[in-house]
Order: C-alpha cells, then sequence, then structure tokens
C-alpha cells in the first residue's frame, strides 16, 4: 500500500507543471473541439488605397456611381475635355466621357472590392434636337432598351456631373422621335438601383 502512494508523489510536479505550462500560454485546457469560425472576410465596397491606373491619365476629375453590393458607389475618374469648348459641346462631351468610363470594366482592385457595372459599350450620347430643353442629353440607345442597373448608374452619373445642372436630375432621350424626359437620381435609386427605377417626367409638362 505504501509502495504504490510512494510511486503516485512524482506524478505530481508534473501535472501542476503542465498546468502552469497551459496557462502561461493562455491556452484553456478542454476535451472539446473549439470551432472559431471561418477569417472574417473583407469589407467589400471599400478601396484601402487609391487606384492607380484610374489616375493615370489627366483630365477633368469626376465621379461615376458603379455597382457594389447592391446599391450604387461613386468612385474617381478622370475625363478629357479640350480648353475652350462651348457650355453646350462641353456638356455632351463630359456625358460621353462619362459613358466611356461607365462602360470600362472596374480595375483588379475594384473587382476583388466587388465593383462592378451594368453599362455596357458602344453607347454615344448627343446634345439636343430642334424642340428639345436646352439640357437634353439623347443616347444612343433608348433609356427604356436598357437595365435598370445601367440606367440607374447613367443617371446618377450624369445628375452629379457638369453634364447636368446640378439638381439632382438630368433630362435623356434616345435615338427615336420620343419626346425626352427628367429622370432623378434618389436615395431609394442608389440604394436599390435594381428594384427602383429612377423616377422621371414628362419635360413638355415641367
Amino acid at each position: 500500500m505504501m509502495t504504490a502512494r510512494l510511486a503516485a508523489v512524482p506524478r505530481l510536479p508534473a501535472v501542476v507543471a503542465l498546468a502552469v505550462l497551459l496557462a502561461g500560454c493562455g491556452i484553456r485546457a478542454t476535451e472539446v473541439p473549439t470551432n472559431f469560425g471561418p477569417a472574417p472576410s473583407r469589407v467589400q465596397c471599400s478601396l484601402t488605397e487609391p487606384d492607380v491606373s484610374t489616375q493615370a491619365a489627366r483630365g477633368l476629375p469626376v465621379q461615376v456611381f458603379l455597382l457594389c453590393g447592391s446599391a450604387l458607389v461613386t468612385v474617381d475618374r478622370t475625363v478629357r475635355v479640350p480648353d475652350g469648348a462651348a457650355d453646350s459641346e462641353r456638356r455632351v462631351l463630359v456625358a460621353q466621357g462619362l459613358l466611356d468610363q461607365l462602360a470600362t470594366p472596374p480595375s483588379a482592385a475594384e473587382k476583388e472590392a466587388g465593383y462592378s457595372t451594368d453599362v455596357r459599350d458602344g453607347i454615344t450620347v448627343g446634345g439636343p434636337r430642334p424642340g428639345d430643353p436646352e439640357d437634353t442629353l439623347r443616347l444612343s440607345t433608348a433609356p427604356a432598351g436598357v437595365t435598370s442597373y445601367a440606367l440607374a448608374q447613367i443617371v446618377c452619373t450624369f445628375s452629379d456631373s457638369a453634364a447636368a445642372e446640378g439638381d439632382g436630375s438630368v433630362v435623356l432621350g434616345g435615338p427615336g422621335t420620343g419626346a425626352p424626359r427628367r429622370y432623378e437620381c434618389t436615395d431609394e435609386v442608389r440604394a436599390r438601383p435594381g428594384g427602383a427605377e429612377p423616377p422621371s417626367k414628362d419635360v413638355a409638362r415641367e
């Protein structure tokens, strides 16, 4: 009986030492497997550093609305506008530059952050026709012919730029003879571009 008791004594220092070692490392001994879950994912719709590729060209600083998550988010761009252009010509040139930027695929950094665009390449823009309001922009594709996402991007980008009057709206028409309409970029459109089309009204009734 004495021999068995003495044989158990040497184990105590080893057990105590192991407990001290685990405590010193901040590890709690447990027999239950611990699952801490997946590592946190990267925050979406946030560029931590300026995108050099979008700042390489010199020109007029502008902002365009891209899609990210389920909302519209602004990103910085530049468009080229010749010096000395008349106001009407300048408006069209700015609008075309904005369209081109919207149709350009997001950079690698922007894609990684979750940005995308629904505006397709090849859309052009011109000035008003006789009888149109002087601030009308006519697209080569009718506003009703683009997706609701693309229309939201175009309306919000134009209405927040030198291509419009700066009142949160823009007058758009298509290539046909249909009357242009005034489209507004609202908070709801920016938050839900696919579910809420930009509200519009007939400019003839203004």
